[in-house]
């Protein structure tokens, strides 16, 4: 009995390590909206759903991952098809099934920037269940490193999406909108997987990948924060043109 009470306090301080980060960006990335926020009933059950996704992606990735002997031989191209596909391609489905399932159509879904709101919510649900996974069966490190690259790699893939999705809810066909929400899921692909790539090759092309990951973090961050200005420019002129009618 005091083996495992001696254990509690490491145990609660990797769990606040491992969900501190994602919540930290979560009311930053909300707080971008604050002019029009959204429902906070809604951005709970949207986290919370980013959450149950970790649980059935763990599945999938499995069962993605027993085409990873096709390439047997070239560990490059396992690297590229791990990093791509069994990672980047189910996580970004998921978050973007979760947007579009349960909260696309709800009627507080009414601004491009909403697509960036609820894509982000719903990826650092994810990230934040994820994290706690890794954390938990890690040290303080892992705890640290994840939270200046996992972490916010999540949430500006996904929010990157999110904006073409919200674009995607008030073009006026069909066509357009599966065109701008494809757009953005390769997109959000893209950057998970070139994220995952640098950190599953180092160990074939040398650790000198690893410098990679912070331009391409602060890239993807500096193009999320211009989608952002842009979805809340359109929403603006959306907002005037209404008025006007």
């Amino acid at each position: 009995m005091q083996q495992i009470d001696s254990h509690w306090p490491n145990l609660v301080v990797s769990f606040l390590l491992a969900a501190a980060p994602a919540l930290i960006l979560l009311r930053y990335y909300i707080r971008q909206d604050r002019e029009r926020p959204e429902p906070k009933g809604l951005i709970v059950r949207i986290f919370f759903l980013g959450i149950a996704a970790t649980f059935l992606a763990v599945p999938l990735e499995l069962l993605a991952s027993m085409f990873q002997g096709l390439f047997a031989g070239f560990p490059l191209l396992m690297a590229l098809f791990k990093a791509f596909v069994v990672a980047a391609l189910v996580e970004e489905y998921l978050k973007l099934t979760v947007v579009r399932l349960f909260a696309y159509r709800n009627r507080n879904f009414d601004e491009v920037m909403d697509g960036v709101v609820y894509t982000i919510v719903a990826s650092l649900g994810f990230a934040c269940m994820e994290n706690i996974l890794y954390v938990m069966g890690g040290t303080v490190w892992t705890a640290l490193t994840r939270a200046v690259t996992a972490i916010p790699l999540h949430a500006t893939a996904s929010g990157l999406m999110g904006y073409y999705l919200g674009r995607a809810k008030f073009v006026p066909s069909p066509q357009m909108e599966k065109a701008l929400i494809r757009r953005g899921l390769r997109i959000a692909i893209f950057v998970h997987g070139a994220y995952n790539f640098l950190l599953f090759a180092a160990p074939l092309l040398g650790t000198v990948l690893l410098a990679g990951l912070v331009p391409l973090i602060i890239g993807a961050f500096l193009a999320l924060r211009t989608r952002i200005r842009s979805a809340l420019d359109e929403d603006g002129r959306r907002r005037q043109l209404e008025h006007l009618v």
